[in-house]
């Protein structure tokens, strides 16, 4: 079937990444699998400032961000099950896989090898992927989620991403009651960390270079609020059972400090994607308490359902601002400068 064109704001230099002007494209072709989904909101994700800064390399323009995506469904593919015209949905940071590897078939999607993220990317057949600052989107059903009566679109367009990057880690880490998390960075992921760290009854310790954010992590529902200062970490050596990092810098990061507060075999998590290295480890640094270092991608459709379910039964509610989509350029550059408090999301204007 033809393509459809949809309308975005989208960066057509990239020298100009701030410069942001409507432009039009094709949709990937359309299949029986598919789901077309008119945006309603699209939350404003640190990876778009990332790539649109070329922070994570080169890319081709005309280029449309935005992998927060809520809206409705206005059209279903005859081999869809699930999901109807008319109803809530959403896409995040990935729109397509192989759906044949093993990872694939046992919900480990987001780590096949041949994974296609929403923007910024191509399908098989050469066409490009662009993204949710945009009038809609086609994605493969297995790529959409419904959203739940209990959960606002607005709510829902930034879990998918930004909830979702921190959901994962802690469900396939084991967070639950009894458990002692910590939460490094408190932006747009960590603020997510807490909220889903507390929906599961963990305990819960946010780590921040100042003490401008206390006053919101303890509305958040945090536990102990830990200034990252000179030997912050000697009263909680063995105390964590999980550390959550956020943190959009690595530079002068402390890591042996970190992952001292470990318990034996403690997990220290990475879901921040900073444009510089870690400073460097030695192996004599993970003896003491036999810690283990890691890192997630997003999260499986099937966390992604189980995340809105508790969100919809525990009424979580993420720290949010509404925006415009036409003042884009004043979310990333707010994003940029760190002013969110927690998230921005985009509403529609261009239909």
């Amino acid at each position: 079937m033809a393509q459809t064109t949809f309308k975005g704001y989208g960066i057509t230099d990239a020298t100009k990444w701030k410069d942001f002007s409507v432009v039009e494209y094709p949709s990937k072709k359309w299949a029986e699998t598919d789901v077309e989904i008119a945006i309603t909101h699209c939350g404003v994700c640190g990876s778009d400032v990332h790539t649109l800064s070329s922070g994570w390399g080169a890319f081709d323009v005309p280029l449309v961000v935005g992998h927060e995506i809520a809206g409705m469904a206005v059209r279903v593919g005859s081999a869809v099950q699930g999901i109807k015209v008319g109803d809530r949905v959403g896409v995040g940071a990935q729109i397509s896989s192989c759906y044949d590897c093993t990872l694939c078939k046992h919900d480990n999607e987001n780590y096949c090898p041949k994974k296609i993220d929403t923007y910024g990317d191509k399908y098989p057949d050469g066409v490009r992927t662009l993204g949710g600052y945009s009038t809609g989107i086609i994605a493969d059903a297995r790529y959409v989620f419904p959203i739940p009566d209990g959960v606002t679109s607005a709510d829902a367009s930034s879990m998918l991403c930004g909830g979702l990057t921190t959901y994962s880690p802690l469900v396939r880490n084991g967070a639950g009651p009894g458990k002692k998390v910590g939460v490094i960075g408190i932006g747009g992921l960590g603020h997510y960390a807490i909220l889903f760290a507390k929906a599961l009854g963990c305990e819960v310790y946010a780590f921040s270079h100042s003490s401008n954010k206390e006053a919101d992590c303890r509305k958040m529902g945090v536990d102990h609020y830990v200034l990252d200062s000179p030997g912050f970490h000697d009263s909680l050596q063995y105390e964590l059972d999980m550390i959550i990092c956020c943190r959009d810098a690595a530079e002068g990061f402390p890591m042996n400090e970190y992952l001292s507060m470990l318990n034996v075999h403690g997990k220290f998590i990475c879901v921040a994607l900073p444009d510089k290295p870690f400073p460097p480890l030695t192996g004599f640094t993970l003896l003491n308490n036999g810690c283990y270092i890691g890192g997630s991608h997003i999260g499986s459709k099937a966390e992604a359902i189980a995340m809105l379910k508790l969100a919809a039964e525990k009424n979580i509610k993420p720290w949010i601002e509404e925006i415009p989509m036409k003042d884009c350029h004043k979310a990333i550059e707010g994003v940029l400068n760190g002013k969110p408090r927690y998230r921005y999301v985009l509403t529609q204007d261009l239909v």
